[in-house]
């Protein structure tokens, strides 16, 4: 299990399209590859996260319990196919899409569960919570139902907060010291799902 790249990115402006003209919200979601396996650049990660990345809304997004957002690599065919059929021209996907952090190999949301302690680089973590999929995912992704089907098929990616700060880089393998494992962010998605009917 190991970092197969690392995104940042600035808060701009997002427009979100409505029944009206649209509105533009302040969005930090368009991440770009700062540390990928062919030029594995050390980043320095504070308590509040990446040096150089930003969040717009800290409640989603941001502060202490969810410093670093991670996305498995193994994802991204599934949301390349389901674009596809939506006819978009936004494939191949470029990692940092999902506006993750730490675009991932080797663990999925039901290998990972709250309160587990991750060790990578010089870092210590801990997993705290799935990423509830929003609306400017949505707007990102380009089609309505994609909220939904993050949601129904456990594809959320988790939220990391960081205990011990230091640097990370692409191609930093993965450690895991297991937890009270009283819920996987898989059965927190099987959560979610009920809560809103999906």
């Amino acid at each position: 299990m190991h970092i197969v790249t690392i995104s940042t990115g600035k808060i701009a402006k997002l427009h979100i399209e409505g029944d009206g003209p649209g509105r533009r919200v302040n969005s930090a979601i368009h991440k770009r590859p700062v540390s990928q396996q062919t030029d594995p650049v050390s980043i320095y990660v504070g308590l509040l996260g990446l040096e150089g990345d930003q969040q717009a809304d800290r409640n989603v997004h941001g502060g202490p319990d969810k410093a670093l957002y991670c996305y498995p690599i193994e994802h991204y065919a599934f949301w390349e196919d389901a674009l596809a059929k939506q006819g978009s021209d936004l494939c191949p996907l470029p990692h940092g899409f999902f506006g993750e952090n730490l675009t991932i190999k080797g663990a999925l949301e039901n290998d990972v569960f709250v309160g587990d302690i991750w060790r990578m680089g010089e870092l210590e973590c801990v997993v705290q919570e799935l990423r509830k999929p929003c609306f400017k995912f949505i707007q990102k992704i380009g089609f309505q139902e994609a909220g939904a089907m993050m949601v129904r098929t456990a594809r959320s990616g988790w939220y990391l907060s960081v205990t011990q700060t230091g640097t990370l880089k692409a191609g930093d393998t993965i450690q895991i010291e297991a937890g009270p494992r009283k819920i996987s962010i898989t059965q927190q998605n099987a959560l979610l799902k009920a809560e809103r009917r999906l």
